[in-house]
């Protein structure tokens, strides 16, 4: 009998683990930029964004252009639409529109809202381009927008925390400090090639540097480059965030997603088999990830995604 337990203990021991499998859900479209909302999560597509859960898809809400990151604040979904140059807000309860803000864009595309400090955050333009120029904060109280900040032409890319908006512009290679309290940049701190998402957490500001390969930490108490970690050839397009003692780094080539410990500067996993461009949005529970050219949305958890000790 002894024989047969340790038997079956080596086999068991041998199989791949379930608990760490990609769980793959099929949705037609384009399913992009991801906002987690409770045990859900909401995904631009084309025409529309979109609620799923790990079950299948929970409402839907037409838009001309829906674009770039999405933020949850004031229990409303802000978007920003490319088309209209304006942000949209969604009440999550209910799925409706609610309001549209006409802030000025400042991309086709890439880039994102984001909410911090009681306001929701989006890069804006004069009205005449979308070179950029401008970061629009707009009061969830009002749905006004009651401040307009200069920053660097080609700034697309937000993030906040740390009592700060960060803000990435490409053509200037720069990452630029809001102080939100005086709608102003108080820093700025040069990056490497094509600089594109940012998040903010675990000890840092941390920015792709797309045409490098790099990801860069910024150390917000200094406004200084804290160090760099090679990931792969480039990082173009993918997305990123932070929690549980790591940085979830979402890229294009190689893998789905990279994790990278930030006390040590090393990536310590690659999750996944390449799936071109897409989101990746951290939970506790664990990680959803979107493939746009696969029509895919993904919910990885396991223990190798849970919070260190």
């Amino acid at each position: 009998m002894r024989k047969f337990v340790t038997m079956l203990l080596a086999a068991s021991a041998a199989l791949p683990s379930l608990a760490h499998a990609e769980e793959v859900i099929q949705v037609p479209g384009f399913a992009d930029f991801l906002a987690v909302d409770g045990e859900t999560v909401w995904a631009t597509n084309k025409g529309r964004v979109e609620q799923w859960s790990r079950g299948g898809k929970l409402a839907e809400v037409a838009m001309a252009h829906p674009c770039g990151a999405m933020a949850i604040s004031a229990g409303s979904l802000w978007v920003a639409d490319c088309d209209e140059k304006a942000v949209k807000r969604i009440d999550v309860k209910t799925a409706k529109l609610v309001a549209t803000i006409p802030t000025g864009i400042a991309s086709s595309g890439e880039l994102n809202v984001v909410a911090g400090d009681g306001s929701v955050w989006v890069a804006s333009d004069n009205g005449a381009d979308d070179r950029g120029g401008l970061v629009a904060r707009i009061d969830p109280a009002t749905n006004k927008i009651v401040a307009s900040v200069p920053v660097d032409a080609g700034t697309w890319y937000l993030t906040y925390g740390f009592g700060a908006v960060w803000a990435v512009s490409a053509a200037k290679q720069s990452l630029q400090r809001i102080d939100t309290a005086t709608n102003a940049v108080t820093a700025r701190i040069p990056l490497g090639k094509e600089p594109g998402f940012l998040a903010a957490g675990e000890g840092g500001v941390w920015v792709q540097e797309q045409g490098d390969g790099t990801l860069a930490r910024i150390d917000p108490a200094t406004n200084a480059l804290a160090g760099r970690v090679k990931v792969g050839a480039n990082l173009k397009w993918g997305d990123i965030d932070t929690g549980a003692g790591k940085v979830w780094l979402r890229t294009t080539d190689d893998q789905v997603f990279a994790v990278i410990d930030p006390a040590t500067m090393a990536v310590t996993a690659r999750k996944g088999k390449a799936a071109g461009s897409g989101a990746l949005r951290w939970t506790p529970e664990g990680v959803w990830t979107s493939a746009h050219d696969e029509h895919t949305l993904s919910w990885w958890s396991g223990a190798d995604l849970q919070p260190t000790r």
